[in-house]
């Protein structure tokens, strides 16, 4: 037996061997989450991200769907905004499960909480390769970018970014299992039907949704970096690249601890056991905290953005303190008018 925390900072486990999974409890188990430091501190740490992210990311939504002008850049980060609310929406039920230590909201839930999570992780990256490769084609080939770049096409490309996104994510739908071991109902990774599904699994997000995206990142940062320095234009498009540099180093320190732990866990038996559950944990939990960077990062580096957000809150700001001035205003009005119709009688 193995453990696998596929699914953020919650108890999901991994079985390979033959295990028996019944109805029968033989040990009355007890949570041990409160009383344990780690499992304190993660818990208080993905209610964090659960609040920063899931109203930050809606944050975002509104500004990039509703207040900003459409355009080829606010259609790449509201799919990414997207992705991001939509699994920190599924946060509580992994905080329901660290608490009590026991599944409890049956097998479709299991297999749904478990493949949102891969599905951020795998929309998260493409969108960031499809933005990395649309900055590349607009400063080397500017005048087919300029020709060819349009709404219509950008928003195909998130259609299909999203498709193999869940496809990559079926998986977890597939081997998500629910059984009651050591008197607790549990989520788990269940491959005991194939000896190679879960190296295959393991290799496949790895290489499909972090090495390969990566490289293409960087060859095209490369690209770009050496062509605005060449033609003297670093300075002049320094914001949109340091908020897309941003992004991109996020991801990065957020997942590289998880798929680390994740590869060692392969090779389980060579590694302490208290140390490879808690890097899982941890890592687990790292990939979690990407998904409220995002919405920071884009309100904090983001020009555009900055400036809607000024512009809509602090225009509903004033309008409310002028409305209540003229309420207050009209208030007077109509009892100085009170009064002297007073004293007039008087």
């Amino acid at each position: 037996m193995d453990y696998d925390y596929y699914f953020s900072l919650d108890y999901n486990y991994t079985y390979e061997d033959n295990w028996t999974f019944t109805e029968e409890t033989f040990f009355k188990h007890t949570s041990t989450c409160l009383t344990d430091g780690l499992c304190m501190s993660l818990l208080v740490f993905s209610a964090l991200v659960f609040l920063l992210g899931f109203f930050g990311n809606a944050l975002v939504i509104w500004m990039a769907g509703f207040k900003m002008k459409r355009t080829v850049n606010t259609t790449w980060y509201l799919s990414l905004a997207i992705s991001d609310f939509v699994f920190c929406a599924f946060l509580p039920f992994s905080m329901a499960n660290m608490v009590m230590e026991e599944w409890v909201f049956g097998l479709a839930m299991c297999k749904i909480a478990s493949s949102v999570l891969f599905l951020n992780m795998f929309s998260s990256i493409f969108l960031l390769v499809v933005i990395s490769v649309d900055r590349f084609v607009s400063v080397v080939f500017p005048v087919w970018a300029q020709n060819h770049r349009s709404l219509g096409k950008a928003s195909a490309v998130v259609v299909l970014a999203w498709l193999l996104a869940m496809v990559l994510s079926l998986p977890s739908a597939v081997f998500r299992d629910v059984g009651t071991h050591m008197g607790h109902t549990i989520c788990f990774n269940n491959y005991t039907l194939s000896h190679f599904s879960h190296r295959a699994v393991v290799l496949s997000r790895f290489v499909a949704g972090f090495v390969v995206p990566f490289f293409v990142i960087m060859c095209c940062y490369y690209v770009i970096v050496v062509k605005l320095r060449s033609n003297r234009m670093m300075t002049k498009s320094s914001r949109p690249f340091r908020v897309m540099s941003a992004l991109v180093a996020a991801f990065f320190f957020c997942w590289l601890p998880y798929h680390v732990f994740i590869l060692l866990e392969l090779q389980h038996h060579r590694y302490d056991h208290v140390i490879l559950t808690s890097g899982l944990k941890v890592g687990a939990a790292m990939a979690a905290a990407n998904s409220f960077l995002n919405p920071v990062l884009y309100v904090f580096m983001g020009n555009d953005f900055k400036q809607t957000f000024k512009h809509s809150v602090l225009s509903k700001m004033e309008n409310a303190m002028a409305d209540e001035g003229r309420t207050v205003s009209r208030y007077l009005s109509r009892s100085s008018s009170v009064d002297g119709r007073a004293s007039t009688h008087i």
